[in-house]
């Protein structure tokens, strides 16, 4: 019963998170100058006031904000998140046609990250006077330091323009047309070299937030009583060290979440995917409002369910969580 009703806590604490994110996001777009009134003049070289009056009314944007704000909300509590002015198609239909292409880019970027970070952390932890140690934390702050669309671009000069190992853009090669296999595997060749760029600068927090905690932990009395009883460096290290050492390491990820779908945005830029980041970069350009507030909207969506299963892989690593609300 307990596990139920934090269940349901959780849940209503995400549902109003999204309502505040929904409210602001509409808000921050209302108060931006500019309208799609503006952009429909500009592509036809001009319009009088009257013609400009009547496109606002015909979009509804002649409304209160309150009223605007309303019938937005209404709409969105049934997923109507409205007709793109630029696309002329429904910005649901369009999200969900470009969703499963960035949603594979972040999420196999966040998971090499968190396993190579971790894995380098461990390693550097346990030999902290090694070179590799030194050389983990060489490559923590590059990775760090580096803006991800110049690695991206970097990275993109190296090994697909100067060593023509994987492709320039896109996601996938319109030649190829066997099957599902080899068409799985040209995608995985297309995402190398964005999934690596996207994840390069969280290798840098993963690795050495791990370090950190492992060295706090295997510097701990029952790391001590473990080597005392006989335990091997390996079992000392996947039976106690490393999973005492682990919840920081997984809060920081569904921290980081957010950054991950902001840094997404840049990496499909650089590398063309197919993504709802060249659909926001388009949307943005073209003012086109229901497109921008429907990305947003999933973005903020994304975010928090990666934030509830962090939540629970942290009560499923570490028993003392299990019993809080």
């Amino acid at each position: 019963m307990a596990i139920v009703l934090t269940i349901l806590k959780r849940l209503g604490y995400a549902a109003g998170l999204l309502l505040a994110v929904i409210v602001l996001n509409f808000s921050m777009i209302h108060l931006a100058p500019g309208d799609v009134a503006d952009t429909i003049a500009a592509d036809a070289g001009g319009a009088t006031e009257e013609t400009m009056a009547a496109i606002r009314e015909e979009y509804g944007l002649d409304q209160p904000f309150v009223v605007q704000l309303g019938r937005y909300l209404a709409r969105v509590a049934t997923l109507d998140l409205g007709q793109s002015y630029f696309y002329n198609r429904d910005v649901l239909d369009l999200i969900l046609e470009r969703l499963p292409a960035t949603l594979l880019l972040v999420v196999s970027a966040q998971l090499v990250a968190l396993i190579v970070g971790t894995l380098l952390g461990v390693y550097a932890a346990r030999n902290s006077r090694g070179i590799i140690s030194h050389l983990v934390t060489l490559f923590a702050l590059f990775g760090y330091a580096a803006p991800v669309f110049w690695t991206g671009i970097l990275l993109l000069i190296a090994f697909s323009l100067k060593i023509p190992i994987f492709p320039v853009a896109g996601m996938v090669d319109v030649t190829v047309e066997d099957g599902w296999f080899i068409k799985t595997l040209d995608i995985a060749h297309h995402l190398v070299l964005p999934m690596f760029t996207l994840a390069t600068i969280f290798f840098a927090l993963y690795s050495r937030l791990c370090r950190a905690s492992m060295l706090e932990v295997l510097g701990s009395d029952y790391v001590r009583t473990a080597r005392a009883k006989g335990l091997t460096p390996r079992e000392v290290t996947l039976k106690h060290a490393l999973k005492n050492a682990l919840p920081p390491v997984v809060t920081l990820a569904g921290l980081q979440f957010s950054a991950v779908i902001s840094g997404a945005v840049l990496v499909e830029t650089v590398y063309s995917w197919p993504g709802l980041g060249q659909l926001a970069l388009t949307s943005i350009l073209a003012r086109d409002t229901p497109t921008i507030l429907g990305i947003l909207f999933f973005s903020a969506l994304v975010v928090i369910i990666g934030n509830l299963i962090t939540d629970a892989v942290l009560r499923a690593i570490d028993p003392r969580l299990r019993g809080q609300a």
